[in-house]
């Protein structure tokens, strides 16, 4: 006769012990698209290859645009740079001021 501790584990029982864990369950998907790759790679090649390259060209535009923009914010920084120098050379050495009255002193 079987007591409970010597009672047989039915597969079922088994299974679900074992997908509580999670773990286990992260095995089982791994094993299964190990198992599985080499027959659907040769299914989905055309669409994943479309879509890595779909990205790869977007990645460059946006690498593009990205430069692009970089360039025209360093040229509005340079141009308010200059300005900024020349305002500020104009407020500290001033330049003598010519009038008409001192042109016709000197003549």
């Amino acid at each position: 006769m079987l007591t409970t501790q010597n009672s047989p584990v039915g597969l079922r029982s088994r299974v679900n012990e074992l997908m509580a864990n999670p773990n286990a369950k992260a095995l089982v998907i791994g094993a299964t698209a190990v198992a599985v790759t080499p027959f659907v790679l040769p299914l989905v090649k055309p669409a994943l290859k479309a879509t890595i390259k779909t990205g790869v060209t977007a990645f460059e535009k946006a690498k593009i645009a990205i430069a692009e923009t970089g360039e025209a914010i360093a040229d509005v920084a340079a141009e308010a740079r200059a300005e900024v120098q020349a305002e500020s050379s104009s407020h500290h050495s001033p330049a003598p001021v010519v009038t008409a009255e001192a042109t016709n002193a000197e003549s």
